[in-house]
């Protein structure tokens, strides 16, 4: 277990909490806006409704973004929809200035076998002056998943905001992170497998939409010019407004790739030294050896409890 002082240390420990938004505000925001969001538990954002439905409808997990050492990290992929940012910048990606488009959320996606290849986050529809579709791109929102406990804090803050704006949370167990790495391999990655290849396979472009620190944390992907790419990966910084004290969503960098390599560097890890493994094998069969010759020179259990002490033989004897 480690100590106090290497846990307040850890990167994702250096914030005394953290909940970097609730319901769309910082928690030491007590205007009529964060006041009235928190009370009704609204989401800001573009929701499909007005209300905050994440994890639970009835007792939603109102936590838009987590510190994540000297950044936020955006937990929650409705966060994104912030003034429909990620629509403009994708639109500019998929179709030429003058194109008419609308965008559509959560279009489900079938495979060649009928069944469902999940939901589609955002899909951006070209049409004509008739209203007939002309074309369409996909938007694939994520956020980064948390490891730890994140509704623990949230819940405590709630009971009386105004009481734990200043909390401290560090010593409590389950300190919530992000967790960039779960992120990528276990919803990126499958994501852009399997949704991304029917859209691939369609000819199709998408737009991957990530916050700052994701990004820094994937393995670095072979860019193309962006007439010449499959994907355009959208990342955006959360910055603070010094006049309304709210976090909002800035395109930090475009990144333009093509299908098949960058699918390929996100699933294909960077192979280690050869020689480095071939050396902890060696060491491994040393241990079983030495501990096969120690077993079979030792005396057998059944051996030890059948000897038969002389004393105590004589002594029977009598």
């Amino acid at each position: 277990m480690r100590d106090n002082i290497s846990v307040y240390e850890d990167k994702a420990i250096v914030n005394k909490q953290p909940l970097a938004e609730v319901f769309g505000y910082q928690i030491n925001d007590f205007s009529k806006d964060a006041i009235r969001s928190r009370k009704h538990r609204l989401c800001p954002f573009n929701n499909k409704v007005p209300s905050c439905t994440k994890d639970k409808a009835e007792r939603p997990l109102g936590v838009c973004s987590i510190h994540d050492g000297d950044s936020v990290a955006v937990t929650c992929p409705i966060r994104f929809r912030q003034d429909w940012l990620i629509t403009t910048d994708a639109a500019a990606f998929f179709f030429p200035d003058d194109t008419h488009w609308t965008a559509l959320t959560e279009i489900r996606l079938s495979d060649g076998n009928g069944k469902s290849a999940g939901n589609i986050d955002v899909v951006l529809v070209a049409y004509d002056d008739s209203g007939t579709v002309v074309d369409f791109g996909a938007i694939e929102v994520q956020a980064v998943y948390i490891s730890g406990n994140v509704r623990n804090p949230f819940e405590h803050y709630m009971e009386d905001p105004k009481k734990q704006a200043q909390m401290d949370w560090r010593a409590q167990p389950l300190y919530p992170r992000a967790d960039y790495l779960s992120s990528s391999r276990k919803r990126l990655a499958p994501q852009l497998l399997y949704k991304g290849g029917i859209l691939h396979s369609w000819g199709k472009r998408m737009a991957v939409v990530i916050d700052k620190g994701f990004y820094n944390e994937l393995p670095e992907l072979p860019s193309v010019p962006g007439d010449q790419a499959d994907i355009a990966w959208l990342i955006y910084d959360m910055q603070l407004d010094s006049e309304t004290q709210r976090y909002k969503l800035n395109l930090e960098q475009t990144i333009y790739t093509e299908f098949n390599p960058a699918l390929e560097r996100l699933t294909v890890a960077k192979p280690g030294d050869i020689e480095v493994f071939r050396r902890q094998l060696q060491r491994k069969l040393e241990e079983q050896r030495v501990a096969v010759k120690l077993a079979s020179e030792a005396p057998a259990l059944y051996e030890v409890l059948n000897t038969v002490d002389p004393a105590d033989s004589e002594e029977g004897d009598e």
